[in-house]
């Protein structure tokens, strides 16, 4: 069989409200960012397992709230005030702090300018602060003390809708026996989602074929093997 060359361009993920897909996995958090006026303190914590859509509710709250997203990696390169400047900052990825005490100091100054200045502050992580590792005491105690809200891993009918959208993004058709054999048989992630879509295109591609049922069959019987 002759395969076509297939060029896979990136295609951004959308991160506006009209595109977060709500089920019960996630309605929690969303109302959680609707309902920052009332956050004790002006601050909260969203945990949630990689890819249930932390950065996706994330942004959200940013363009509502008019604030600044930014991750703990800038904590290094930025000053608080520059960062606390909107006077609402999301701060993403809190969970890999343990690894970065000077990382810790910057959070902890810009925790404290926000309460100062009377700004809101959103955190989110993996898991709760009491595993993040934290050497500073100040704001172990500070982190604990920040209200929760929780994402739960896709379900089926969030990655459901989730697979359709991303198809339907590619302008790609699929039959409909596709995605309910896609789902018991992929990583339960947005990025998995991503990443499966877009492999099933490229290939479909490549062979000049449509993306059916026997295709995913044969792509994810290859990965099993490869990772074998």
């Amino acid at each position: 069989m002759i395969r076509q060359l297939a060029f896979d361009l990136p295609l951004a993920a959308a991160m506006g409200r009209a595109d977060f897909i709500v089920s019960d996995a996630n309605a929690e958090g969303l109302r959680s960012m609707d309902g920052w006026r009332d956050w004790p303190r002006g601050r909260m914590l969203l945990i949630g397992p990689p890819g249930a859509g932390k950065t996706h509710l994330a942004r959200i709250w940013a363009q509502d709230r008019g604030a600044s997203v930014v991750t703990v990696a800038d904590l290094l390169s930025r000053n608080p005030p520059q960062i606390a400047a909107p006077n609402a900052v999301a701060v993403e990825d809190c969970d890999s702090l343990g690894a970065l005490p000077e990382a810790q100091t910057g959070l902890f100054h810009l925790y404290n300018l926000l309460d100062q200045q009377g700004g809101t502050l959103l955190l989110t992580a993996r898991t709760p602060p009491r595993d993040w590792g934290l050497a500073l005491p100040d704001l172990s105690s500070r982190m604990q003390s920040v209200a929760q809200t929780r994402l739960a891993a896709p379900d089926d009918v969030l990655l459901s809708a989730v697979l359709i959208k991303l198809f339907a993004d590619r302008q790609v058709p699929v039959p409909p026996t596709l995605i309910p054999y896609l789902l018991p048989r992929m990583e339960r992630s947005f990025s998995a989602a991503r990443t499966l879509v877009a492999a099933l295109d490229s290939e479909a591609l490549a062979r000049r074929c449509p993306v059916t049922r026997s295709l995913a069959a044969s792509l994810l019987d290859k990965d099993q093997t490869d990772s074998a």
